[in-house]
């Protein structure tokens, strides 16, 4: 694959990521589809709001938000680099990142964790519905503790898409196996159930392979899926019985994609809210798959769902963008996203293997 192609993938599953997180986050805490329909119509939601309704006032920046989704991934994007940069193992370093994105949340800056050069962006300085997983944990861990919960929420692989995107780009980790379980150990950080972090192989396996596929098709794709499965299979042997119902419900959902016809009643008769991260796999490989030939299409199916829509939007459209690239992503999408620059800027240092602050 050529240097163009690479990039234009790499860019692509980033800013894919942060469209669907942007579009699914007004949407996040409205309880039933018929809630989304009353508010946007009998399609729900299908473009960016940019008006950012839910603060109960005018607070209208003319861009649709992120969330803390797209927050927790471009701080991954940075940890990993930073890891790079300083020689030393990614997992310290990625948690590091975290920290300073914790002390994001609450309104300062860490003299001590502050390597992160987009610390100092305002709009990541926002608090935008961070998980109380992830804060507790990262609490835990600035006060010295082991972080110990039954967490499996999907808080843990809504934001490992840097690290399949930054071990491919330029053939920098061939390992896909290694890479794999960098994205499990990332989850963990956070969330200890096993079916918190185990998911996170299997996005991490299907990123990896839809970006560096040329010509990726909804057939490869599924066959993607069944490795990816045997990987996890295989990796997490020790979790039989959890490996055993992730594996169930991601079969299911790609026997939905082929014989369904009402999204919305399939995501969630079917396959969950998404708050788990079981269940937003499945979601995002079911509208992946249903929709593999239109962006659009998949992102509105990913979105308009009473659950978790913005982290099943971020993670089928990390999926989708991979596969399409960053150039066959409407442009609409892009010029209202906040902060596309930004994701932009992080995806090419992904590829170049290197922080380029601007």
């Amino acid at each position: 694959m050529d240097e163009k192609t690479q990039k234009d993938r790499i860019r692509g599953s980033l800013i894919g990521g942060a469209i669907g997180d942007a579009l699914g986050y007004p949407v996040e805490f409205i309880d039933s589809y018929t809630g989304i329909q009353r508010r946007y119509g009998d399609a729900g939601i299908t473009r960016l709001d940019v008006r950012q309704w839910w603060k109960n006032e005018d607070n209208s920046t003319g861009k649709a938000w992120i969330s803390d989704d797209t927050q927790m991934t471009l701080f991954t994007a940075c940890g990993i680099l930073n890891a790079k940069e300083k020689g030393s193992a990614p997992i310290p370093s990625i948690c590091e990142a975290y920290i300073e994105w914790y002390y994001t949340q609450l309104g300062r800056r860490s003299k001590r964790f502050n390597e992160c050069w987009i610390g100092d962006i305002p709009e990541l300085n926002q608090r935008r519905a961070p998980g109380n997983t992830c804060l507790t944990a990262l609490s835990d861990i600035i006060a010295g503790k082991s972080p110990h919960n039954n967490s499996k929420g999907c808080g843990g692989v809504m934001r490992i898409a840097p690290i399949p995107l930054y071990g491919l780009a330029q053939g920098r980790i061939s390992n896909i196996d290694a890479l794999d379980r960098l994205a499990a150990d990332t989850a963990e950080l956070t969330h200890q159930h096993p079916l918190g972090f185990i998911p996170a192989v299997l996005i991490s396996h299907l990123i990896y392979r839809l970006a560096t596929d040329e010509h990726p098709e909804k057939e490869t794709f599924k066959e993607y899926i069944r490795e990816g499965l045997e990987s996890t299979q295989r990796m997490f042997s020790n979790h039989a019985e959890e490996v055993e119902k992730f594996v169930s419900l991601v079969k299911k959902a790609i026997l939905l994609s082929d014989i369904s016809t009402d999204d919305v009643r399939t995501i969630e008769d079917e396959l969950g809210g998404g708050w788990v991260a079981e269940e937003t796999v499945a979601i995002a490989i079911y509208c992946t798959l249903t929709h593999f030939e239109n962006f659009e299409k998949a992102m509105i199916a990913a979105v308009n769902h009473a659950g978790d829509s913005d982290s099943t939007g971020a993670v089928t459209g990390n999926l989708l963008g991979a596969t399409i690239g960053y150039d066959a992503i409407p442009q609409f999408y892009k010029d209202d996203l906040e902060l596309h620059d930004v994701v932009l800027h992080i995806a090419d240092d992904l590829y170049h293997g290197k922080t380029t602050p601007k």
